[in-house]
């Protein structure tokens, strides 16, 4: 299925029951992700939840419409601002649950701090980033090198075939971006009055346990957080069951 939101195409799938029916789970994807990429996961959820579950490719993934590059370094301020709100609205979500992944996790924080967030119940985060760290950046550097030597371009184009550049440069280069050191959304924190779960890899090669401190203290609500052993920066890849049982009992009592 297809939508149009700033301006663009973009794919999406739906589980579950329609928005006026019930709660609607809003999968944001990670800045390399897309609709494919989730696999099972949000049918999985949805299932066990009996809520609606939303997954959609922003702009420039997937099968969304292309991106022209580079992407500016308030790219995730204006996908939780502009973009987000706006898909909302079209699909008539009445009550959304925000589960984030790393890129997907900081807009889901931006838009729930930013006054912005009046259909937002609850935020489950997954590796989520509210400034930049130095391993985050030596590993995303590293990822351009297996990106034009190694094996990464093919395993990505599987998922976004003709969006493969776009998907790519449009993360990768923001975040190489000398301007995009100083990035930080942590003053959206403190607007953040909703249940909060965040779910951190104990083995993240883009970011440590400081982003979890750092939500913990500043929001605004009760925050959980769970750090999770033999886990790299796709918990609901690495730790499925996991990941999954402690999403669905949040959302029973959340």
């Amino acid at each position: 299925m297809d939508l149009v939101a700033g301006g663009h195409r973009l794919e999406y799938n739906w589980y579950g029951p329609p928005p006026d029916k019930a709660p609607t789970i809003v999968f944001l994807h990670e800045g390399l992700g897309c609709v494919a990429m989730w696999r099972d996961f949000p049918e999985r959820v949805a299932e066990a939840t009996g809520f609606g579950a939303l997954v959609y490719s922003r702009v420039g993934y997937g099968k969304s419409d292309p991106v022209d590059l580079p992407r500016p370094v308030t790219f995730m301020h204006d996908e939780a601002l502009i973009v987000l709100p706006e898909i909302l609205e079209i699909l008539r979500i009445r009550e959304a649950i925000l589960f984030g992944h790393s890129d997907g996790g900081s807009i889901a924080l931006i838009h729930a701090g930013s006054g912005k967030a009046t259909k937002v119940r609850s935020l489950i985060l997954e590796a989520p980033h509210v400034f930049v760290e130095a391993i985050g950046i030596e590993s995303i550097q590293s990822a351009k090198e297996n990106y034009e030597k190694g094996s990464l371009k093919a395993n990505l184009r599987r998922y976004h075939d003709s969006n493969v550049e776009c998907a790519f440069r449009g993360w990768n280069d923001v975040w190489l971006n000398p301007d995009f050191r100083s990035w930080n959304i942590e003053s959206f924190l403190p607007e953040i009055k909703v249940p909060v779960l965040v779910l951190q890899g104990e083995a993240d090669q883009y970011g440590t346990w400081r982003q979890v401190e750092a939500i913990k203290a500043a929001c605004g609500g009760v925050v959980e957080t769970i750090r999770l052993p033999a886990c790299g920066h796709s918990p609901h890849r690495d730790q499925f069951g996991l990941v999954l049982e402690n999403t669905i009992a949040f959302l029973k009592t959340r």
